[in-house]
């Protein structure tokens, strides 16, 4: 379900363009269509050629940007970038993209992901005199990139990126370039699109839609991508590692209408839903989905069970952003003011809700009572993931055990705790099967971490978990 009403949230969403008259407008409708990877904050920084301008502010891009401040953002190239953050702070500062000055150039830096070993980076920094303006793990690596001294600037740029660890897909301006990089594992989406002479870059393809940009292709893990005057300039600064894209991506986090890695986001879900029908079947007389990111396996789920299929829950569109309310409580009230159950369509029936996972349980245990307030006779929950039971370090804002009721309670515990006739999930191995299709030109790794614990990179600022510690850096998705 959409990230403000379940208890999941993260990323962020860059976006850039190359040489188009109306790049501050072309990344507003980019940064738009990115609104669900974050709800918190937008920015804006375009350049001209000569300088570098920057607007920003908190709330959604349409609360952020209207046209007279867009038109006081002239220039052929920009990067936008929309935030949502986890771990607390919420400052002005922190709101990308950053933009630094320094005596000889000018820098902007947007960042989708979490830096691992952002803490030990900035102390080494400030114990070498560097002197922070901001919480977020972005301004590490703007720090790291002027550290380099006199070498070449590409040069000092890559050997900076080469020293973060964990998940990062980065958009940045500098000497009238647009750069592109992602990290060495392809943890975050990231793609190449072109509109006539323009390029752009996106974290979801989705955005090259409402632009009206071709998908050209995704920036590969380890890539170092240079957009200027001689066109495209494809280079790696680091060897590809495994690969490891979060597997949320494909599950709740991207569009439906976006692909990654050549992958229709709203086919795959289908294709979950219908996994899970095989795996985990029920008798039922209706199945509804979760809006609006369940709604695709749901629809897969009743193909595949015969079962019909019927809009058992309306999402209201117009309320505020609950997901930001500071009680539990609140956030509860939330879900009822966020969704409603269709009385005609439940009642009397016994229900299956298709959803993609199930966090803290509070809004499962919501959506349950609802349905069977409604008059439901029965509610089967089905989950097209595994429990998820590990915190994430990549971007998610799930940072603790603690908060997570299938890393405390069993399945048959939680089916009780949120009071349904049934729960079941899908197993990895099913999930990833029907990710990857069985086509090994496609996905070729998955971060499952969440699900098993097992990081594709060390945790080198979390050798505790961070309810056990004081953090000191926020993460530039949370």
């Amino acid at each position: 379900m959409s990230s403000d009403i379940k208890g999941l949230n993260e990323e962020c969403g860059v976006f850039g363009v190359y040489n188009h008259v109306q790049a501050a407008h072309m990344t507003y409708y980019g940064l738009h269509s990115l609104q669900h990877r974050g709800q918190e904050g937008a920015g804006i920084v375009v350049s001209d050629g000569d300088k570098l301008e920057q607007s920003k502010g908190h709330g959604l891009v349409t609360e952020v940007f209207d046209e007279s401040k867009l038109a006081h953002l002239p220039g052929q190239k920009a990067i936008g970038h929309v935030r949502y953050s986890t771990t607390g702070d919420k400052s002005y500062e922190n709101i990308q993209p950053l933009l630094f000055q320094s005596q000889t150039n000018t820098l902007s830096v947007a960042h989708n992901g979490n830096l691992v070993n952002a803490s030990r980076l900035r102390s080494a920094l400030e114990d070498e005199g560097s002197i922070f303006q901001t919480t977020s793990d972005t301004e590490v690596i703007a720090h790291l990139i002027r550290k380099g001294g006199k070498q070449p600037s590409h040069k000092r740029i890559k050997a900076s990126l080469k020293q973060l660890e964990g998940a990062f897909a980065i958009v940045m301006l500098h000497d009238n370039q647009l750069i592109a990089a992602l990290d060495p594992r392809g943890m975050r989406p990231l793609s190449l699109g072109k509109v006539g002479d323009s390029y752009v870059i996106a974290s979801e393809t989705c955005a090259f839609d409402v632009v009206g940009a071709d998908y050209v292709r995704d920036i590969q893990p380890g890539e170092y991508l240079v957009i200027d005057e001689n066109g495209v300039n494809s280079s790696y600064f680091s060897e590809p590692n495994d690969r490891a894209i979060c597997t949320m991506e494909y599950v709740y986090f991207a569009r439906p209408d976006s692909q990654v890695d050549g992958d229709n986001i709203h086919r795959t879900r289908k294709q979950l839903g219908k996994k899970l029908a095989e795996t985990d079947p029920v008798e039922a007389d209706v199945v509804t989905g979760v809006p609006d990111s369940s709604i695709s396996a749901a629809i897969g789920f009743a193909e595949a069970s015969q079962i019909p299929y019927e809009l058992g829950l309306i999402k209201n569109r117009y309320v505020g952003r609950t997901f930001i309310q500071p009680s539990q409580e609140l956030r509860e009230r939330g879900v009822r003011m966020k969704l409603s159950p269709v009385r005609k369509v439940v009642e009397g029936m016994r229900v299956v809700i298709v959803d993609d996972s199930i966090v803290r349980g509070t809004t499962s245990r919501r959506i349950v009572s609802m349905l069977k307030e409604a008059g439901a006779k029965e509610v089967h929950v089905r989950i097209t993931a595994p429990p998820i039971k590990h915190p994430c370090f990549y971007g998610i804002d799930t940072s603790t055990s603690s908060e997570l009721i299938a890393a405390n309670y069993s399945v048959e515990e939680t089916r009780e705790k949120i009071g349904a006739d049934s729960l079941c999930y899908l197993t990895s191995e099913a999930m990833v099967n029907v990710i990857d299709r069985d086509d090994e030109s496609k996905n070729q790794g998955h971060c499952l971490a969440c699900f098993t614990g097992n990081y594709p990179t060390e945790i080198y600022d979390h050798s505790v978990l961070p309810h056990e510690k004081e953090q000191s850096v926020e993460h530039s998705t949370s």
